[in-house]
This record gives C-alpha cells, structure tokens and sequence, in this order.
C-alpha cells in the first residue's frame, strides 16, 4: 500500500510539472536564465561505447560485447547570442567492452577485456530555438580529445601475454540533440549525443602477423551518451 501510494504521489508531481511545462500559457520559470555571458552547470549519465574495425582481409570478424558505463563532469557555457551557445564539458567516463577474437578455442586467448576510463573534453556548439514557455530544443555538435588511462599503450606486454593495448589519446566528433526545461530552481537538460574517433586507437601486438592485430587496419571508438544537466 505505502509502494503504491508512493508512485501515485511521483505520477501527479510529473503531471502537475508537465503541465506546467506544455500549456499554452504556463507560468515563465527563470526568465533571465540564459541572459549571463557565462553559465555553469553539472552533468551525470550513461554511456555505451562500440568499436569500428577495418580489416585488411576478409576474415571472421571481431566481436564486441557492449555494455552500459556513466559519465560524470562539469559545464561551462559561453553565450554568444539568444541562440548560439559555446559549451566546454570536461567529464569522467568509465566502460568495459569485451572483445572476442575469432580462430582459438580456449576461452582464455579469445576473450580480452576492455576497461576504459576516460577523460574528456569536448568543445560544442549549441544550436537552440527560439525559447517555447519553459522548454526549449536545440542540437549540438563539436569536437573533442580524450585520454584513457586504462589504455596500456606504454606497456611491453602485448596480447601474447594477455595485454589489449590502445593509445592513450583519441579524437572525435560529436553531434547530438536536447531538450532545456526551465523549472523553478533549475534548468534541467537530457540530451543525447554520437561520438565518434576519428584516429586509429590501436597498439598493435609485437608480432606484426599476431593472431589478435594482424588483421586490423584500424579501430576506431563509437559511443553514445545519455546526459543529464543541471544548470
């Protein structure tokens, strides 16, 4: 019964705040929000990362086990003008990938774990429309560096000895969409974004015919993020 009356309570605060957000005539929350050159903020959310390999012969492909990881950071936003925004999103971003490499049959030469801690820092742009009561859609896109310090590029052990080695600096670019929802305290912002490497991010094994690298001619990160901001 409490489980019960506990949802009921959350169901009328997201109607009663979604009403407030979509009526034709809702009352205006923060009405100067976006008016200081400058705006900070914080974000938390998900992430799922895949990667893209080129091979250089038509061999069983490498398989990648996708998994959910987070992502937690810091906003700084510079206004350019009522619907042009420049957005700095330094962040933390922690995922685990498995790959399974095609041609052994034990488990322990196949599987490789992938283990990635990233820090980011992208710089975007941030295309919004005209401000719609206390809503307001825009789309996003830039560029961006990471460093992942789970990457064992300085390593001397390879796949031979059960080491997956990538290089520690990756590029991107990255593009998205969002909603801004001006609430009464706080802007509040979920959003959805692509990102994609653009350089090749693998350390190859010391044998250049190796079994796990040889076959690759590049592999380069795909990721989506689901963000929530807080401003």
């Amino acid at each position: 019964m409490k489980n019960i009356l506990v949802l009921l309570i959350v169901f009328c605060a997201v109607g009663t705040t979604s009403n407030a957000q979509f009526n034709e005539k809702p009352v205006m929350n923060l009405e100067n929000e976006d008016e200081p050159l400058l705006n900070w903020g914080y974000f938390l959310g998900f992430n799922q990362y895949d990667f893209k390999f080129e091979y250089k012969d038509d061999l069983p492909d490498i398989l990648v086990d996708k998994s959910y990881g987070f992502n937690v950071g810091l906003i700084g936003e510079l206004r350019l003008n009522k619907f042009l925004d420049l957005r700095f999103e330094p962040g933390l971003h922690y995922n685990q990938r498995n790959l399974g490499f095609p041609g052994f049959d034990n488990e322990r030469d196949a599987i490789r774990e992938v283990k990635s801690t990233y820090i980011n820092f992208p710089l975007l742009l941030k295309v919004s429309t005209k401000r719609l009561g206390n809503w307001k859609p825009f789309l996003v896109g830039g560029a961006s560096t990471s460093l992942n310090l789970g990457s064992n590029e300085q390593s001397l052990d390879d796949n031979s000895s059960g080491t997956f080695r990538m290089k520690k600096t990756t590029y991107y670019y990255e593009m998205g969409f969002g909603i801004d929802f001006y609430l009464e305290y706080f802007k509040f912002t979920p959003s959805i974004r692509g990102v994609f490497a653009i350089n090749d991010e693998l350390v190859r094994d010391n044998n250049p015919n190796s079994p796990w690298t040889g076959n690759i001619e590049a592999m380069m990160t795909r990721g989506l993020f689901i963000n929530f901001t807080f401003e």
